[in-house]
């Protein structure tokens, strides 16, 4: 298993990749592909790639922060921000974009919920504006929702841009449970999400694991942001210890995709690793966390075969 030792901010990142059967295990080495360079983005827990500029990503802090989105290039540079007006940051936990219309948008996941008490959930969306400036933004509208089965903690969304629907991943069930979200909703009062199914494809804690998790403050195997590709094909779900690469076969349910075998790309001891999201393909996933200049990683998986 191949290795490399990053120096980052006075600490050393180590990277491992450890991969599924879709690739020899030394194929895939994440790299450093920058430093968040803005000391406001202090808990970066959402990411996503512009559909409007080649380059950049969007980042979104936690809760307590003020309703801004940043705005970066791969490198973490500062390019600009967006101020959302008319909405709340609660609990920001992920991001999303897509293009409808050839328009397009960002998806804000107001989806945190650490003690399981909030009634409802909300998805802000809004229309990318251009990265390389200061501004500010209306909503283009929003999304109450509540789930079927009683409160939930959540930190992973995307949009499924075939269905015009939004996908969220439990964070603390075992195994995760994924529910769809229509993008619209015709009433002011909050929409009932749909139960899919679980996701058990992702790596389970043992029973020890579980026991000690508070103790030591490791909950390695909880999902913590996801991202589906512009071709709508593949998706990424991030975990506090990897990243796990999904392809879906045309017709098949995302639910179905995500129970499939997927492709693991470890992030070694990345610390608080919580954003995820593809580049400007489907080929380059990227990877940061909940801290002051944190690093962003790069994860190449042009050596992957297409299925």
């Amino acid at each position: 298993m191949r290795s490399s030792i990053i120096v980052v901010s006075g600490f050393v990142l180590s990277i491992i990749a450890a991969c599924g059967a879709a690739a020899p295990p030394d194929a895939i080495v994440p790299e450093l592909s920058g430093q968040l360079e803005d000391a406001t983005i202090r808990e970066a827990s959402g990411l996503a790639r512009s559909h409007r500029t080649p380059g950049v990503l969007w980042i979104n802090n936690d809760n307590g922060a003020k309703e801004i989105l940043h705005a970066v290039d791969f490198a973490g540079a500062r390019l600009g921000e967006l101020d959302l007006k008319k909405s709340r940051n609660r609990d920001w936990e992920d991001l999303a974009s897509f293009r409808l219309d050839d328009v397009p948008y960002l998806m804000v996941a107001d989806i945190g919920d650490n003690d399981a008490r909030r009634s409802y959930r909300t998805l802000y969306f809004v229309e990318e504006p251009v990265a390389e400036k200061d501004g500010k933004a209306k909503l283009a509208w929003q999304v109450d929702f509540r789930y079927p089965d009683g409160a939930r903690d959540a930190e992973s969304a995307a949009f499924d841009v075939e269905a015009q629907q939004a996908l969220v991943l439990s964070k603390r069930d075992l195994p995760p449970r994924l529910y769809s979200i229509p993008m619209q909703s015709d009433t002011e009062e909050p929409l009932t999400a749909t139960l899919l199914g679980t996701v058990k494809s992702l790596q389970k804690p043992s029973r020890q694991e579980l026991e000690f998790a508070p103790k030591l403050k490791d909950w390695y195997w909880q999902p913590v942001s996801m991202d589906i590709s512009e071709d709508n094909r593949a998706a990424i779900i991030l975990t506090y210890r990897a990243v796990y690469y999904f392809q879906r076969q045309p017709g098949q349910s995302w639910l179905d995709a995500l129970n499939s075998k997927p492709l693991r790309v470890s992030i070694g001891n990345l610390k608080n690793a919580e954003a995820v999201a593809f580049g400007d393909d489907e080929r380059s996933v990227f990877v940061t966390g909940e801290k002051k200049h944190s690093p962003i990683i790069r994860i190449d998986l042009n050596g992957v075969t297409r299925q």
